[in-house]
Order: C-alpha cells, then structure tokens, then sequence
C-alpha cells in the first residue's frame, strides 16, 4: 500500500466528518468618493480590543469580521453574512471595500492606526502597528485579505509541520486558482519603485498578475526575507522564531523604541516585534491563554490548527469567498497532510519564493514555467498533476458527507486551469476595462456598493440583532474592566510582556 492509500484509509467519514474551519475577514471602510474612511471605528460595532466577532487589523479603517469554528462551510458562511451586515448597518453612509487591495489612500502618515483604549494591552496594540508603519510604510498594511482557519482530528504536530510544507509547495495553485488583485489604485504605489503598468488614469495593473497583494508589492519584506524560518519540525520553527523575537535587528534598533519625546515608535528592535508580524503564505496556530505569547502557546502544547493566509477577497462574492472555493481549500489541505512532505532546504525555500512571484504577477501568461526540484514545468501542467493526486481525497469527503460537492469544487478548479480567462484575476480585468473605463477605484466601488445594496436589504431577525447589539454593549464593558484592573506603568508591562522567558515552555501569562 503507497502513502496515499495509507492515508486515505485512515481518513475515516468520522474524521472527515471532523474537519473544523473558521474564517477572518479583512476589510477597509471607505466613502461613497471611494477613498479611505478616516473615521474611529463606528461605537455600535462595539470595542475593537474584546468584541469576539469585529475587530481591526492594522488601522482604524480596516475591519476585520471573525467566525467561530464550524463543520460545514455553509455554516461558517452564514455567521461571516451576519456579522458583516451587522457592521454594514453600523456603518452610515461608509460601506467595505471588496477588493484585497486598498481604496484611494491618503498620504502615508495621515493613514490611521488601529485604537484600543487606555490600557496595557490596548495601548500595546497600537504602538505594534506603529512600529509596522515605521517598519515598512502604512500604505502596504492596509492590504486585505481572508483568512482559513482548519483543523482536522487526530493530527500531531509533525503532521501538521509536513502539511505545512506541502501547501508551500504548491501554493502557487491557489494564487492562479483564486488570486483577485491583478491591478492597483496609483494612490498605493505613489513613490515607490514596481513594474506595473498603466491601465488608465489612476489605476495600475500587470496584464497576468493574479495576486499583486502576493507579489512584490505586497506583504513582502526585505527584512523578513533575511530570516531562514524551518518548517521541518516545531522546534525548528520555534528556534528560528525565538530569535527573530529576541535579537536586536540594525536597521530597527536605528527606529528607537522611543522618540526624544518618549513616544513609543514600537514594542522592540528585533526583527520581529511580536510572533504577528511574520509574514507567511500559511502558519501553525494554537489558540492561546490571556496573557500568553503565541509561541509559548505552540511550544507548550503543539499545533492545533492552521491558518491559510494568502486568499484574496473576491470581489465578486458578497462575503469574499464561496462554500465552493472553501470546499477546494478542505481537499488542497487534506492532500498536503496525505503526502509524502520531504523536508525542506534553503535552495527550496529559495525557490518557492520565486514561484509565488512569477505566479502572482504573471501567472495567466500562456506557458509559464516553475521550478520543482530544479527542474523547469508549466504551471498548468503541475497543476493537473496536483488535481488529479486530489480527487480521491475529493472522492471520499463526497462520501462522508453524502455529496458530490467536493469533486465539483476541483472539476471547477480544472476548467480555470484549462481556461484561464474564467479566473478571478481575469474577470477582474476584464469588468474593470468593460463597464469602468479601465478604472481600479471605480470598479471597485461600484462592486461594494453592490455588496452594501444586497446585505443591508435583508435586515437581520430580530434576535440575531439583540445578540449583535447585546455583544457590543458587553464588549464595551469588558473594555472597561480591563482598564479598571491596570496596575503596572506600561514601560514596565511592555518589559514583562516581551521577555524572552515567556516564549519558553513552563512560562506563561503577564498580568496587567
């Protein structure tokens, strides 16, 4: 029996059934002109530091909607469609961007942080995305995108370290299959150096680019690309990371962690302020205590789930992603567990990184090549190699679960391969030059208006509402208290917080 067999004959219906997915959702508010909303974030969405479901990311004008875990992706589906018309009808006359990539922005330093009140902890928040903006400029923060929370029973650590380098093997599939940023407003690259080209007044694009948001204009970072993070076991992620957490970065240590004025400019000057701040196509996770550090929560007690982080918004869906993409996602994630996951190596590492570049900013272009294993193949061709491993991993989620679901989600999956005009990057482009002159920005508007229309013409039940507004009032309260209970200066705290001893196991929480 080879691998796969193996494993398929140990993915039971039971633990198919078990598989568990949550979603996170960025998004920026903006005006009906199209440009960045520069209001706080609205008080009937209730506080950004407790509310378990709305938050902020970067800035202030960024939203980020959050689910609960969930065993069918219809469910997921319907609490992120609650939640965001909760926050559309929070919202007045400002509505969500729908695009991964940003509305027209202001000038860098006018784009505003995200703000948590008075506290420790909220005040920790801020200067982290202080230290962000003076890292690698505002503008690139306020890029958006969904996140995919997954998890499957019975999968150790190790397993889920080898899934990990499998999805960064093939993760180019994904930024062809369902990258949606092909182009840019001018606003975000004002200044700066790139190859786009221009499409029309105001908007830049690169006529294959798939994901620009995961290309070189993205998150990328010169800094971050210095640090060799392995992903051959937990404790040589753990290792690379501790590092990047606790060693002096030259470049960071010249920022200052304060001004001559005492303002903080950042948490720290090492590489990484917090474990947040590394950028990654994918990440181990396990949810953590109050007070505890990421990277303490994953060396004490292993990976728990993973977080697939390159998924851009699609525009043309009202939540961003549909039950079909996500059902893609489950057997993509199923498959990289299954198989044989060699272990990664620097020259590999190397050139992965060149494989989602070229697929982000050309990956429709007729014959791409990629590297694999130091050889030259066609996109297209992996591709259909990669499909074809996946269908009985397809095949037996359609078997747990009573439908056919799954294998309609990869034969969807071959036609964008095969027609690479049927792609969201493609249709992006193409309504964007049809209906919109060309225009980014307009196009973009014009498909959150239509978002904003269809949600908020369904109000919520009566009860979903109660317990929306009722989650708000209490998140505010809970704000409160935290910052009734301060005790500690925050010089102090922020010393506490970032010792290295509390990224070992055996040391956990820091109190206020």
């Amino acid at each position: 029996m080879d691998r796969t067999q193996e494993a398929l004959s140990a993915l039971t219906p039971e633990r198919l059934c078990g598989i568990r997915r949550g979603l996170e959702k960025e998004s920026l508010r903006a005006l009906p002109s199209g440009s960045l909303a520069m209001t706080p974030h609205p008080h009937a969405m209730g506080s950004a530091l407790t509310h378990p479901h709305i938050t902020t990311d970067f800035s202030e004008s960024q939203v980020e909607l959050i689910t609960g875990v969930h065993a069918q992706p219809e469910d997921c589906l319907q609490e992120l469609t609650d939640v965001q018309r909760f926050t559309l009808q929070s919202m007045g006359e400002e509505r969500l961007w729908v695009s991964s990539m940003p509305c027209c922005l202001p000038d860098d330093d006018a784009i505003p942080l995200g703000q948590y009140g008075s506290s420790n902890v909220g005040r920790s928040k801020t200067v982290y995305r202080m230290g962000l903006g003076h890292r690698y400029g505002r503008r690139m923060q306020t890029i958006s995108g969904i996140h995919y929370n997954w998890s499957l029973p019975d999968v150790s650590s190790e397993a889920y370290f080898g899934l990990i380098r499998n999805f960064r093997r093939h993760a180019f599939l994904l930024l062809y299959l369902f990258g949606a940023s092909p182009a840019v407003c001018s606003t975000f690259v004002a200044g700066r150096q790139h190859q786009l080209q221009p499409l029309s007044d105001g908007t830049m694009y690169l006529p294959y680019a798939t994901s620009l948001r995961m290309g070189r204009l993205g998150y990328q970072s010169d800094a971050q690309s210095s640090l060799a993070v392995s992903y051959n076991s937990l404790e040589g992620y753990g290792h690379s990371l501790h590092g990047a957490l606790t060693q002096a970065y030259p470049a960071y240590e010249a920022i200052g962690v304060q001004g001559p004025d005492g303002e903080y400019r950042q948490l720290a000057t090492s590489l990484l302020q917090i474990e947040n701040e590394f950028y990654g196509t994918i990440r181990p996770k396990r949810v953590t205590f109050p007070g505890e550090r990421p990277l303490h929560a994953l060396r004490e007690r292993g990976v728990e789930y993973v977080e697939v982080r390159l998924m851009d918004l699609d525009p043309f869906e009202v939540v961003g992603i549909n039950s079909s993409t996500m059902r893609f996602l489950d057997v993509f994630l199923l498959h990289s567990l299954a198989t044989a996951s060699p272990d990664d190596t620097p020259a590999e590492i190397a050139a992965l990184a060149r494989n989602q570049q070229d697929v982000a900013e050309r990956g429709r272009q007729p014959g791409l090549q990629l590297q694999r294993n130091g050889q030259a193949i066609s996109l297209v061709d992996w591709g259909r190699e990669l499909l074809a491993q996946m269908q009985p991993f397809a095949q037996a989620l359609d078997a747990a679960h009573g439908n056919t679901l799954y294998t309609e989600a990869l034969a969807h999956a071959l036609i964008g391969l095969e027609q690479p005009d049927t792609l969201p990057s493609a249709r992006v482009l193409q309504a964007m030059q049809r209906d919109h002159q060309g225009s980014f920005a307009k196009f973009v508007l014009a498909q959150s208006n239509r978002t904003r229309d269809a949600m908020l013409a369904q109000p919520l039940a009566a009860e979903v509402q109660a317990q929306f507004e009722q989650e708000s009032a209490q998140s505010w309260e809970a704000q409160r208290a935290i910052e009734a209970a301060d005790t500690m200066p925050f010089g102090v705290y922020l010393k506490e917080f970032l010792a290295p001893h509390r990224l070992v196991a055996g040391r956990r929480t820091v109190t206020a």
